[in-house]
């Protein structure tokens, strides 16, 4: 994985880390800058202990991550209308399950090379947020002045906001994963169960596409 991807998604670490706690009233702004300050207080804190114990890492982000993201939203626009109507909740379960271990491991490993960079939240746009939706921008400054930018969809869900997607320096990793679910139907027969199955080197093949992207400049 390139170092300026790398840093991006350590974005994306910081900001799911309390949101399941937030409250509505609460202005994801703020509730973003204080997972950032508690994120990389923990890994402060224990990232030799998870450097020789990955499995107590996974745990962690497990715990912490999943009530943080809208897996049913998420996977619901993965598989698109055609693919999720389709699906038993069964199947719907397991794909949830399937793409927050995926997603846990894709970042876990990201999060352990994280070096002291600089990470701020951008204010808000100046535009009126709506009641259930939010978009909330970040930046990661690299060690020679480059910025990374990232912007994350929130979704306010019972009084909970929710990251539903993020675009990681200009690249929609929701469309990203959705092409590649759509591919896999394809390449699959329209096997759900297999694609379902198969969605952690799904995952693996989009990280190789996004370090394409970012090899070429797109």
């Amino acid at each position: 994985m390139s170092i300026a991807l790398r840093r991006s998604f350590l974005i994306l670490l910081a900001v799911l880390v309390p949101l399941f706690a937030s409250a509505a009233t609460t202005s994801p702004h703020d509730v973003i800058q204080r997972a950032t300050d508690q994120l990389l207080a923990d890994l402060k804190t224990n990232k030799e202990k998870y450097r020789k114990d990955p499995d107590a890492l996974y745990e962690s982000l497990n715990r912490i991550l999943g009530p943080a993201i809208d897996a049913d939203g998420i996977s619901r626009s993965i598989m698109t209308v055609k693919y999720s109507r389709q699906a038993t909740p069964e199947q719907m379960n397991r794909f949830q399950e399937n793409f927050k271990r995926s997603l846990i491991q894709f970042y876990g490993n990201a999060l352990l090379e994280y070096n002291d960079q600089v990470i701020r939240v951008l204010p808000p746009s100046g535009r009126q947020q709506e009641a259930d939706r939010a978009s909330v921008g970040m930046e990661v400054v690299g060690t020679h002045g480059e910025i990374y930018p990232v912007s994350y969809t929130m979704v306010n869900l019972q009084d909970q906001w929710r990251v539903r997607n993020i675009i990681i320096n200009g690249i929609n990793l929701g469309k990203l994963f959705r092409d590649q679910f759509a591919e896999s139907m394809q390449r699959n027969g329209g096997n759900l169960d297999k694609t379902i199955d198969g969605w952690g080197g799904v995952v693996a093949q989009a990280q190789d596409s996004v370090e394409a992207q970012k090899a070429t400049g797109q």
